[in-house]
């Protein structure tokens, strides 16, 4: 007690009871959490024709043609290098036309015909891409070769059929295939290493040997 009467108040006492107000203050509440539960993703059984073969698989919906390629059906001459399509290592020809694979998915091509690297050639046989990408050194570290034949023999059969680009508009079939042609519908097959002119010389050779 002070000498008025009044209550004596000391330093420590208020610096207890302030930390205590504030203990008390900023406890938070105690949520009840209740768990998200999470849905199963949803399989869906398709077949396609791979390489000449019936392949028939069960797979995600959300696979790509490319992992069910590597991952299920264990081709992985089909290689995986951006996998946002813009490298172009992953192409592989369905019903005749070009695509990157790791940019579809599975599902959609349950019917299709479907030529991957494998489907080309064999070491024994080779395709005639394949021999003229070796004899000009039409590449070097090797990753994205598979994607290059793939689209190189596209190519030339989209020229053949008269299919036009943005460089030639209408096409004709008969016409020689200018290098800026072929430069042109290849710009989505990237090589990192540079052999850009020896595949072109490449595809030269056979665009010429088929004509």
């Amino acid at each position: 007690m002070t000498d008025g009467g009044s209550p004596a108040i000391s330093r420590r006492g208020i610096l207890a009871g302030g930390a205590a107000a504030v203990a008390v203050t900023q406890v938070p509440a105690v949520e009840a959490q209740t768990p998200v539960r999470q849905a199963m993703p949803a399989k869906a059984k398709i077949a396609m024709t791979v390489n000449g073969k019936r392949r028939e698989l069960e797979v995600d919906t959300r696979t790509t043609l490319l992992d069910a390629l590597r991952e299920h059906m264990h081709l992985i001459g089909t290689k995986k290098g951006c996998d946002h399509g813009q490298c172009g290592a992953c192409t592989v020809i369905v019903d005749g036309k070009r695509i990157n694979s790791c940019l579809s998915l599975a599902v959609m091509h349950s019917g299709d015909k479907i030529t991957t690297i494998e489907g080309l050639g064999t070491p024994d046989k080779l395709h005639p891409m394949q021999a003229a990408f070796i004899k000009h050194d039409g590449y070097q570290c090797g990753y994205c070769t598979p994607g290059q034949i793939c689209s190189a023999v596209a190519v030339i059969e989209e020229i053949r059929a008269g299919v036009p680009s943005h460089v030639t508009g209408d096409l004709n079939a008969k016409a020689p295939i200018s290098n800026a042609e072929m430069r042109e519908r290849m710009s989505g097959n990237i090589c990192r290493c540079g052999a850009y002119s020896n595949i072109l010389e490449a595809m030269t050779e056979v665009a010429e040997t088929r004509a």
